[in-house]
């Protein structure tokens, strides 16, 4: 007998078993984004999905957006859904964390199942949030209406400025999806924001000697310049947040020359800054806690930190008291093991980047 071995139906039947295991999962086990945006496509618009709506309908603050870090798809009490409603009004409404985006996302689905006004209405108060929240200069803050401190700063963070910009292009683009909720006016405001939104991606890359490198996670509003956030947080390139930036200029279908540099340059310094042959080590330490470490492996891939110095260009590690390290040995068993701090995030554009490059650099 001879026994044929295809590849790929194997991987479509593993996705497809995948799939039917967590439709059956009850949500409430589910993370809120993949409920917002991957279950089956017949589930929205369903009585469980109508259900879930009601509760995105609710958490939605007066200014438009949403707070972040919330499992919106859980079942409420009276007594909870009363303190949502009188909490309306803080101002916590944010994009960090996929917030708001993500909330939109599921509206969108749920109106094009059920044409449910209510639904639309939400929705384009949350793309007036996104468009009244945008800088002249293109960038984006993570809360809005602005909130002290280094909420302020142009928010590279977690993707929240990639995510905007992902949706506000595929409105302008009148993408299916969003061609029947997005009111008319809503149309040219998405397409102009979205391209201001690439210009200061532009603008914030870092430059050395006059060479496009990478962005930091956020950057000055004023200046442009990499900012620091939370005292571990400091002024850096960044081996992790530059990633969603360099996908979402690579998706560009006619790039301009500018946006052909840009990738160019960033894929040049990320390839330059490997930590090669790297891999995570998990170990219970002299304490007995769980416990985690890099270590050189000649079989292990490529890592990347998460920060990188601006003036060595070398990784390093921070502490909740703000002083650079070397090693994650150097800081605390908290932020050791309570930060992601290395990544291999950038191998993704390196598999995307040959074919991009074959088309866009002669």
């Amino acid at each position: 007998m001879k026994i044929i071995f295809n590849a790929g139906l194997v991987v479509f039947f593993f996705i497809s078993n995948i799939q039917i295991i967590l439709s059956q999962t009850p949500i409430s086990n589910l993370s809120w984004q993949y409920v917002a945006t991957r279950m089956p496509d017949e589930w929205y618009g369903s009585e469980e999905s109508k259900s879930v709506a009601e509760n995105v309908l609710l958490y939605q603050r007066d200014f438009g957006g949403w707070p972040k870090n919330i499992p919106i798809h859980k079942p409420l009490t009276d007594a909870e859904k009363a303190k949502i409603n009188d909490d309306k009004g803080l101002n916590d409404a944010i994009f960090d964390n996929s917030a708001t985006t993500t909330e939109m996302k599921f509206l969108v689905r749920m109106y094009n199942k059920t044409k449910n006004e209510a639904y639309k209405d939400s929705f384009n108060r949350g793309l007036k949030f996104i468009l009244d929240a945008q800088y002249d200069n293109g960038g984006w803050p993570m809360f809005f209406p602005l909130r002290k401190g280094y909420y302020t700063h142009i928010t590279f963070n977690d993707n929240a400025i990639v995510n905007i910009l992902e949706m506000l292009r595929d409105i302008g683009a009148n993408k299916q999806l969003y061609s029947s909720i997005v009111h008319p006016e809503f149309f040219s405001r998405s397409k102009t924001a979205y391209n201001k939104g690439i210009d200061c991606i532009l603008k914030t890359q870092i430059r050395v000697n006059d060479k496009p490198t990478v962005w930091c996670a956020q950057h000055d509003e004023k200046t442009l310049l990499p900012a620091g956030a939370r005292t571990y947080e400091l002024p850096s390139f960044s081996g992790a947040e530059s990633v969603g930036i360099i996908k979402l200029l690579m998706e560009i279908s006619d790039p301009s020359p500018e946006i052909i540099v840009s990738v160019q340059g960033a894929i040049e310094w990320l390839d330059s800054h490997r930590i090669k042959n790297t891999r995570w080590d998990f170990f219970t330490n002299n304490a007995g806690q769980r416990d985690r470490r890099i270590i050189q492996d000649p079989k292990a891939g490529d890592m990347w930190a998460r920060f990188y110095d601006l003036e060595t260009g070398q990784p390093f590690v921070c502490d909740r008291d703000g002083i650079k390290k070397k090693s994650l040995e150097e800081i605390g068993y908290e932020r050791r093991n309570g930060y992601s701090w290395y990544t291999d995030a950038p191998q993704e554009v390196f598999e995307k980047y040959p074919e991009w490059k074959a088309k866009w650099i002669k």
